[in-house]
């Protein structure tokens, strides 16, 4: 066993050290108890495994630096930010010190433990985010390493209400922010009427990214405009200036589980310097072409994963 200095404290017990790429340590195991001194609160790094829901012993890692990397923790502990205390078993860092991301639990998901057995124990946390207060099961956090929020996960099956340019918004999955505290971009609960430059359209995606909140398929830009959204209600045509149109439009794939169940893909839009994106497509100029936003109405089913029979 041997101990290691820290930017918050000494590290003893060490066991593992599996790479000395520049004679510095790049990850240990700790095998004893020790308090790591921080901004955020004290920190006790896991060095046992208590039950069967919680992973296997994890290093801690280092930048080559020596600074901390990647620490998990023995406990469950309330970890202070600029937008309240949050409970964390695993926390990442910028090479500065500052906090990159939390993680209120790090479970095992195994075949005797799923992400249910994982929500079970998942608490409300109390979070003051710079467009409002919010209260809901979070599955992490990020932050911009002057210590802005960036993005907060949510656990699947959890909302909350968040303030937007538009009006209070009910959201799913996550939301992002903008270092200066402006909203980037949510995942819309349900289908949501939106103004874009080229007209009212209705924001939802059927089967949006569920790893984490940073990428959201309703999206802002600095000033508060739209700048990008899923539809699976709107197809929009395209006039040229010298005649002619081109329609983009939702597309349809089978269910995954057959050919019975029709679902939508949506149709990615993004507003760019002044030219509007559909899907891959080259840019069409606001000021040189025309829009016409209708309805899309392909009778589709919402996605379903548990297939039976």
């Amino acid at each position: 066993m041997t101990s290691i200095d820290t930017l918050y404290g000494r590290l003893a017990g060490v066991t593992f050290d599996p790479l000395f790429s520049n004679k510095k340590v790049d990850g240990c195991i700790v095998s004893k108890k020790n308090i790591l001194t921080t901004p955020f609160g004290e920190l006790i790094p896991q060095f046992e495994t208590e039950d069967i829901g919680r992973r296997s012993k994890k290093p801690v890692y280092f930048f080559k630096s020596g600074a901390v990397k990647s620490l998990p923790l023995q406990h469950q502990t309330k970890v202070k930010t600029p937008f309240g205390e949050i409970p964390a078993e695993l926390i990442t860092f910028y090479e500065s010190g500052a906090i990159k991301r939390i993680f209120p639990l790090d479970g095992k998901l195994s075949g005797f433990w799923s992400w249910q057995n994982e929500l079970t124990l998942a608490e409300e946390s109390a979070l003051d985010t710079p467009t409002g207060y919010i209260k809901a099961k979070l599955l992490s956090l990020q932050f911009y390493e002057q210590g802005g929020l960036k993005s907060l996960t949510l656990w699947p099956g959890e909302k909350a209400t968040i303030s937007t340019p538009y009006g209070e918004k009910v959201f799913r999955k996550g939301a992002a922010f903008y270092e200066n505290g402006t909203l980037r971009s949510f995942e819309p609960q349900k289908k949501t009427e939106i103004p874009t430059p080229i007209g009212i359209m209705i924001a939802f995606d059927n089967e949006p990214n569920g790893i984490h909140g940073d990428l959201n398929s309703l999206q802002f830009n600095k000033d508060g405009l739209v700048s990008g959204l899923s539809t699976i209600d709107n197809e929009v045509s395209v006039y040229f200036p010298g005649g002619g149109k081109q329609i983009f439009k939702p597309g349809v794939k089978n269910n995954v589980c057959g050919d019975e169940r029709k679902i939508s893909v949506p149709l990615k839009i993004r507003f760019e310097k002044d030219a509007v994106f559909f899907n891959n497509s080259a840019p069409f100029r606001l000021d040189l072409y025309s829009f016409d936003v209708r309805k899309h109405s392909l009778k589709t089913s919402l996605p379903a994963y548990v297939c039976t029979g």
